[in-house]
């Protein structure tokens, strides 16, 4: 069987050439191909034809060595070989190259990993990389707030022009000059201070029926007689003359002073003799007058004999009847201790009433007083004026007496009392005797009525436009846009419901205008206006007006303006009538300036930074800064302040020190991180006395959103996405791979590699840590197939191949020479 063999033999041979021809074709093939390693065929002999084992020496032989023929070659191995191959510069930022140990992961359509050192990658339609076979680049991603997620591997994606970012700001750097006090430079110690007019409240009933107003009637004088003595001899009536007045009277007597009594009649007069012991009165006129039911006695007054004085005899009831007779009893000596008629009349003019109630008896000062109400028209009396059919009020409401009030025949515009009715719910009338003398030295009427409280509802608050009432608020929605240091603040809104409170109301107005209370800033009170003594912020006035109080300085200066108040109700939009009047204006050295900011969805958010000149002294000066927002969005309210602090400078306009120099703006209502807290830097303000003083912001370090235009991969892996507004953020983390034995890795095709039985499992890191090699962006890893030396293997496997194709020729030969031999 030699030559049978040797025929087997060579083809071995042949077989091994074949291979080392394939696997040079292979490499020379891929000699351009990215990442590509070439492979190599190793070979090893075959078994092995043993004619003799040989033998040891011994003392007769010296030994021989074992006879054996091979029976060829086989391929022992074919491996890659995975030595590192030239980099080349490419123009795509996705080309990536591996510079050391390691494989890019990448996913399959089916979610199974694969390995490649090929690293060309593009973008597909769902912005991710990709190989050019479409396997997915695989990494760490990345979570809403940009940070790497090392948890799992995902497809890694580079969304240009959708992905956006925003930086929250966390300084802002001021720059400017606070001037040090000097003339024409004050310090800020006075507030501006406005108010409204005088507010009344509502809850509290007020006459609505409007009264008459006549002539009081005058009895008339010639309806008595005949007048006659009666008794005559032993009487107590003087001789002598006597005379009489009557007049109507709308209530019983009680005494002098009473407002009952109408015009008294002209004199009546009787002489007597002497020794008489009464007078007779005969047809006096007890019948109503008009108006009807308003006077209900006839009242006697007499002198005594030869006497001018009237006194007070009797009263008759007024009855159905027209006239009724009187005797006269009174002696002169009790006459005399009666109360005196009083004859007064009102001048011939044109006179104005108005009634009040009030739950306490006494006269003006004495309890509360309700608004007042007109008693019907003006009046020009003859004499004396009735007033019938008063109001009466509800005695649920507490109110006891009524009290009127007349304007003078010179001043029609001041009201001045008059009396008061004893019992403020029953139909009673009151006859007006008093002269412009004997009032106008007297109590004048409050046309506002009961004042506001800070307890009263702001649907009771009532403000007068002369004679006439009108309710300020109701239910609905306050728009309300305040005035600080010149500039409007935002609009804020207030909601009015059936409970709300003038106080509610002066704590919205304080929160959005930004006035702070002293003890807002903990460490270093704020100061009163020094003016008035008065702290910063809201109140009712004793007199019942809304007063606010700003902080001191030019630059906290308030202003509200009536067309910056508008309610909205179910009716539609109109403005609230309530205006405020300056009653003292701010003083004070400042400087203002408005700038930006950002919170972490890079919503642009307005900041109002005041600072005003609080002290100063012969080493330094102090300004108090003032921080505002009208996009402060608290959990509820309007508070707009942001904080406060103090800054100061020495004796030569170095900045030394700031306090609480944190600001903190609350987004309750946004979902942005909140709240957005920065640090107000003043070290480069100067304290020098400039032309004015002045504030800026030089830069702060948030953005607004920004889109992804740009992006690089560094060499550790990280993939960094640059923003157009200036921002860098993290977008994934490429991850490699390295194998225990890579020679044994499964070789999938298209440049991709699987997990082999021997390669050992995958260890993952990132690129540079753990073995392996670090990233070169823009550039690929060229084949590492070696041409030359390829182009010599395959001139060694050609010449290899023809030697064993001779073995097999000779062989051939052989056996047909033998063959020959039967001839």
């Amino acid at each position: 069987m030699g030559l049978q063999s040797a025929l087997t033999t060579a083809l071995t041979g042949l077989t091994a050439a074949e291979t080392t021809i394939d696997v040079v074709g292979n490499n020379l093939a891929n000699s351009n191909t990215v990442g590509f390693k070439s492979s190599r065929a190793t070979f090893s002999t075959q078994f092995l034809q043993t004619l003799s084992l040989g033998s040891a020496p011994s003392a007769n032989s010296g030994g021989s060595n074992p006879r054996q023929i091979g029976l060829g070659t086989m391929v022992a191995e074919i491996s890659p070989d995975f030595s590192q191959g030239t980099m080349e510069i490419s123009a795509n930022p996705t080309d990536l190259a591996i510079q050391g140990d390691g494989f890019f992961i990448v996913e399959g359509a089916t979610g199974e990993r694969a390995y490649t050192r090929t690293g060309i990658f593009s973008m597909n339609s769902q912005s991710q990389l990709v190989t050019v076979t479409g396997n997915r680049l695989l990494g760490y991603g990345i979570d809403d707030e940009f940070q790497i997620q090392r948890t799992v591997l995902v497809p890694l994606g580079i969304s240009l022009g959708a992905a956006a970012v925003a930086e929250a700001t966390e300084n802002a750097y001021l720059e400017g000059f606070l001037r040090p006090a000097a003339p024409g430079v004050e310090v800020a110690d006075t507030a501006e201070r406005i108010q409204t007019g005088i507010l009344g409240d509502s809850q509290y009933t007020a006459p609505t029926t409007a009264l008459t107003t006549s002539q009081a009637p005058q009895l008339v004088a010639n309806g008595v007689p005949p007048i006659s003595g009666a008794g005559a001899g032993i009487g107590g009536f003087a001789a002598g003359v006597y005379q009489y007045r009557l007049l109507y009277a709308n209530d019983a007597y009680t005494g002098p002073g009473q407002l009952d009594e109408g015009t008294p009649s002209s004199v009546v007069s009787v002489t007597l003799a002497g020794g008489e012991n009464q007078i007779d009165l005969s047809n006096i006129p007890i019948s109503d007058p008009a108006p009807a039911g308003t006077y209900n006695f006839v009242r006697i007054y007499r002198t005594a004999a030869g006497g001018s004085e009237f006194h007070y005899v009797d009263e008759i009831p007024v009855a159905a009847g027209p006239t009724t007779n009187y005797s006269d009893a009174l002696d002169d000596a009790t006459l005399l201790t009666r109360a005196e008629l009083n004859t007064d009349i009102l001048a011939a003019s044109s006179y104005n009433y108005y009634v009040t109630f009030a739950d306490a008896a006494g006269g003006p000062g004495i309890g509360r007083e309700s608004r007042p109400s007109p008693i019907g028209g003006p009046i020009v009396p003859n004499g004396r004026v009735v007033l019938s059919d008063l109001p009466t009020a509800n005695p649920a409401d507490g109110w006891v007496v009524r009290r009127i009030y007349r304007s003078l025949s010179t001043d029609s515009s001041t009201f001045y009392y008059v009396g008061e009715t004893a019992d403020a719910t029953s139909n009673v009338s009151l006859t007006d005797n008093l002269p412009d003398a004997a009032i106008a030295s007297g109590p004048t009427m409050n046309l506002d009525g009961p004042r506001i409280v800070p307890g009263t509802l702001l649907t009771d608050v009532l403000r007068r436009d002369g004679s006439t009432y009108n309710n300020v608020f109701q239910e609905g929605t306050l728009r309300f846009t305040g005035k600080k240091g010149g500039v409007d603040a935002a609009t804020k809104e207030f909601e009015i419901t059936s409970t709300s409170t003038v106080q509610e109301l002066i704590d919205f107005m304080e929160d959005a205008m930004g006035i702070r209370d002293t003890g807002d800033d903990p460490f270093n009170s704020i100061p009163p206006d020094a003016a008035s003594g008065v702290n910063p912020g809201g109140m009712v006035t004793s007199d019942g007006r809304i007063l606010l109080t700003a902080n001191n300085g030019v630059g906290n200066a308030i202003e509200i303006k009536a067309e910056k108040l508008l309610l909205v109700t179910a009716a539609g939009t109109g403005n609230v009538n309530l205006p405020f009047g300056s009653i003292q204006a701010a003083v004070g050295e400042s400087a203002i300036t408005d700038f930006v900011v950002y919170d972490s969805l890079g919503i642009p958010l307005r900041v109002r930074l005041t600072a005003v000149m609080e002290s100063t002294n012969s080493t330094s000066t102090t300004y108090r800064w003032f921080a505002d927002s009208p996009d402060n969005d608290p959990v509820s309210g309007a508070q707009i302040a942001l904080g406060t602090g103090l800054i100061t400078f020495d004796g030569a306009g170095n900045f030394v020190s700031s306090t609480e120099s944190t600001v903190s703006l609350e987004r309750q209502n946004v979902s942005s991180t909140s709240p957005l807290s920065f640090e107000l830097d003043f070290s480069s303000i100067s304290g020098l006395a400039a032309a004015s003083s002045s504030l800026a912001v030089s830069r702060q370090d948030g953005s607004a959103p920004g889109e992804l235009t740009d992006f690089i991969i560094d060499e550790s892996g990280i993939v960094r996405g640059a923003f157009s507004n200036g921002i860098t953020r993290d977008l994934g983390q490429i991850r490699l791979a390295r194998f225990a034995n890579p020679t044994a890795l499964e070789q999938l095709g298209e440049n991709l590699y699987g997990e082999g039985i021997n390669s050992g499992l995958p260890v993952e890191g990132d690129p540079g840590q753990q073995g392996l090699g670090s990233i070169r962006a823009g550039a690929v890893e060229l084949s590492n197939t070696d041409i030359g030396g390829n182009l010599i293997d395959l001139i060694l496997a050609s010449t290899m191949y023809r030697g064993n194709t001779r073995v097999i020729t000779t062989a051939q030969q052989m056996i047909d020479e033998l063959l020959l031999l039967r001839r």
